[in-house]
């Protein structure tokens, strides 16, 4: 298995992936899905070759030995030595495996070199217990503040904000 940042020739093959974890009844293979709080397309193809087109965002994928991928973490440079972590992603099939743990890892080590990062942040919609928990187990930790779901549905999701602290790095570049 290879973890690296995404490239274009990536991502028709990972959109599938994306919404097989987030959204539908593939979802519900997996531990963690949305297919009960939301419907519709999780993301699109114009969405991902975005990310990977500006400068303050990076994509990273994790390829199975046939160079297939099979799940995905987005992080976000938001300034001042801040970073967002997002769409992280398994396939459901392959959940429960470890890999969500390496793609975090993968994702904090880039911020790290990349951006600068010294604290990594996340929302996770409130109602998530097993997630937010899992998140705890992964060093991050609630910081009181919530926001709203970027979507406006009825009735309204809210965000809870978890966040880590990352070691400095004295290997940027």
């Amino acid at each position: 298995m290879d973890i690296r940042l995404a490239t274009a020739a990536d991502l028709p093959l990972l959109h599938p992936v994306i919404e097989r974890a987030y959204r539908g009844d593939s979802a519900r293979a997996g531990w963690t899905f949305e297919s009960d709080l939301l419907t519709g397309p999780r993301t699109s193809l114009d969405t991902l070759r975005t990310i990977l087109a500006s400068p303050a965002e990076r994509l990273v994928v994790a390829l199975d030995a046939g160079e297939m991928p099979i799940g995905c973490v987005q992080i976000t440079d938001r300034g001042g030595g801040i970073a967002y972590l997002g769409l992280l992603c398994i396939d459901p099939a392959r959940q429960a495996g470890g890999l969500g743990r390496r793609l975090i890892a993968a994702a904090e080590d880039h911020a790290a070199r990349l951006f600068a990062t010294h604290l990594m942040e996340m929302t996770v919609i409130d109602s998530r217990a097993e997630l937010i928990a899992w998140y705890q187990r992964r060093g991050y930790a609630l910081t009181g503040e919530t926001r709203p779901f970027p979507i406006p549905l009825d009735p309204p999701l809210a965000m809870v904000v978890l966040a880590k602290a990352l070691a400095t790095r004295n290997d940027l570049g």
